[in-house]
């Protein structure tokens, strides 16, 4: 009889064991491996075993992600979370206030527990610097969100349906584009008595969009002539699904970044309206009227002047530093 070859494997009816393993040759038969060397050929062969794997990210994930490394973005974020705290409370840095005055230390310099000195009328030029961001804030907060939300709408809907809309929209759109901004507010505000912010936020939610709408417009546009629109479009979704479900998502980051943008210029467009004396008006607290106030007396009192304008700059910075991150972030193009 006999004697069985001692490299010839035994059969063994359970199969390979638990370091054993038997990998397809590529030929029509198999060959046996260590379990160790099939998991390296499975791996190097694509076919290795499910782990886990890193979801993709989606636009606004990887944009924050993207964000949150950016220094420019992160220092004009805390500024501008500053600004709106104090804005809201000003009474956290600022125990003073705004409209009592002292005429007897009219344009005095600095002093013990009123660092930037006083104005004309004897008022703590620091306390109403602080008070001052409320104004303006909300003035830029308002007027960017109306007319973010009205000009989105309309550019929006014109771009998805187009048709007659779009071409009256487009019309309507250039009028306002030739009014000039100044101008214009010089004639509508002149005939307002209101001292409120509202008349201010109106005017410039009127003349801002139709900037902020030919964007959506051209942005919507865009989005609805991809292939997911149209595979859509052909599994019988209704316009209202594939206009809020799929084309808005996708087309609304360029309004969320001109918008960015656009809250510092809306700030510095109602301090200069305040400047010409059209805009917000006495008592209401702004550093448009401080700063139309200190420009007759600047070689005088220049401190009148410097700490009001070094604020709206220093906002108006911000907002402009906040927008340019966004837009890197939220522009494929750019990375």
């Amino acid at each position: 009889m006999p004697e069985p070859d001692p490299e010839r494997r035994a059969y063994d009816p359970l199969g390979p064991g638990p370091h054993e393993a038997i990998a397809p040759t590529g030929q029509g038969g198999v060959m046996d491996l260590a379990l160790e060397e099939a998991e390296s050929l499975e791996k190097d062969l694509g076919g290795g075993p499910a782990g886990p794997q890193e979801k993709p990210r989606s636009l606004w994930s990887d944009a924050w992600h993207q964000l949150r490394r950016n220094p420019v973005f992160l220092v004009s974020t805390l500024l501008i979370l500053f600004l709106v705290v104090i804005s809201i409370w000003p009474q956290l840095i600022a125990s003073g206030d705004p409209l009592q005055c002292d005429l007897s230390k009219s344009q005095q310099g600095s002093a013990p527990g009123h660092p930037f000195g006083y104005d004309t009328q004897g008022c703590d030029v620091y306390t109403r610097t602080v008070y001052g961001a409320r104004a303006s804030i909300t003035v830029g907060i308002c007027a960017t969100l109306g007319a973010a939300l009205l000009g989105s709408a309309l550019g929006g809907l014109a771009g998805f349906f187009g048709g007659w809309g779009d071409a009256m929209l487009s019309r309507v759109a250039d009028i306002f584009f030739g009014i000039p901004v100044v101008l214009g507010g010089l004639v509508f505000l002149s005939v307002v008595t209101s001292t409120t912010v509202w008349p201010v936020v109106g005017f410039i939610v009127l003349l801002g969009w139709p900037q902020l709408a030919r964007i959506a417009r051209g942005s919507v546009i865009t989005a609805k002539q991809h292939d997911y629109v149209q595979a859509a479009r052909a599994l019988g979704a209704g316009n209202g699904r594939m206009l809020l479900r799929h084309v808005a998502p996708n087309a609304i980051a360029p309004v969320i970044v001109v918008a960015t943008i656009a809250l510092g210029t809306y700030i510095a467009l109602e301090a200069t309206l305040s400047f010409l004396g059209v805009g917000l008006r006495p008592p209401t607290v702004s550093w448009g009227i401080d700063i139309s106030n200190a420009a007759s007396q600047i070689r005088n009192a220049p401190h009148m002047l410097l700490y009001p304008a070094g604020a709206l700059s220093l906002t108006v910075l911000a907002f402009i530093m906040l927008g340019d991150a966004v837009r890197d972030a939220l522009d494929p193009k750019l990375r």
